[in-house]
């Protein structure tokens, strides 16, 4: 139901009142095809066919969430009412190029540590109201979603950290008071920090900009002090920087490059010949 309320509002912000070009055409059955005039790796397929249920549109998959391509590739054909497909065009296109980039930088980053046995998160740095859309494009790409939200986990940053006079006391009572499955990760600047995290009692603890020598020391105090805890690097994290990161023993490094730097790739949309 979330994505058909997704979706309603994309395709009413661009037809608005009415497709013009629908008042004054005759309606035939067509088939259009995506094509790719850039290479890189799809996302969007659930949400199209949501698009398709809705509008009574049939698909023809060439390529599927996760798949790669390359330019020239027709990813996929769709066929239905002109009027319908014509109108639905661009707000299709926008949604698959929006997923594809996404998921295609992220495929980059979990290429740079495949092997490692380390994990890439996104983060919470989405779009007002795109979230969901744009988690579920990191997952196209190969990533693993961190938090949805301030209602699933725990997170204590630097400013909630000011805010609290004794920590032990307040982990206590927030095992009390959030739900026994939700977890409680700490963000920490330096392995004193750490250590103090891990003492309280956290589930994870992230080393958030910390250099890669003092990042190896907190996970060289967790696997001799605390083995059951989680450890996430975040900060500076980008292409250049990310396998060296996962070389420190970590279990997840977080990065929100994967969705704000994102550049669009090219995706374009045609009609088959009807002569």
């Amino acid at each position: 139901m979330l994505k058909e309320a997704f979706l309603k509002a994309l395709v009413a912000e661009d037809v608005g009142r009415g497709d013009l070009f629908s008042r004054i055409s005759t309606a035939k059955q067509i088939r259009a095809y995506i094509i790719a005039k850039s290479g890189g790796v799809f996302g969007g397929q659930e949400y199209v066919e949501t698009f398709a249920k809705m509008y009574d549109l049939t698909l023809e998959w060439k390529v599927n969430d996760g798949g790669s391509f390359s330019k020239g590739e027709k990813l996929l054909f769709i066929s239905g009412d002109s009027k319908t497909i014509l109108s639905l065009e661009r707000s299709i296109l926008d949604m698959v190029l929006h997923a594809s980039s996404i998921a295609t930088l992220t495929s980059k980053y979990v290429k740079a540590i495949e092997g490692t046995g380390v994990k890439l998160l996104d983060t919470r740095k989405t779009r007002p109201l795109l979230r969901a859309f744009e988690k579920y494009a990191v997952r196209c790409g190969g990533g693993i979603n961190h938090r949805m939200g301030l209602d699933d986990c725990l997170m204590l940053k630097d400013t909630h950290l000011q805010t609290i006079d004794d920590l032990d006391a307040f982990m206590k009572e927030v095992r009390q008071k959030i739900p026994f499955t939700s977890k409680v990760e700490i963000e920490c600047e330096s392995l004193k920090m750490a250590q103090k995290a891990m003492m309280a009692g956290a589930d994870i603890v992230m080393c958030d900009n910390m250099s890669i020598e003092e990042t190896k020391a907190v996970v060289a105090y967790r696997n001799e002090h605390y083995p059951h805890i989680l450890l996430e690097a975040s900060g500076n994290v980008t292409l250049d920087t990310i396998e060296s990161i996962a070389t420190t023993g970590v279990d997840a490094i977080s990065s929100g490059s994967v969705i704000h730097q994102a550049n669009w790739i090219d995706l374009s949309m045609k009609v088959e010949d009807l002569s």
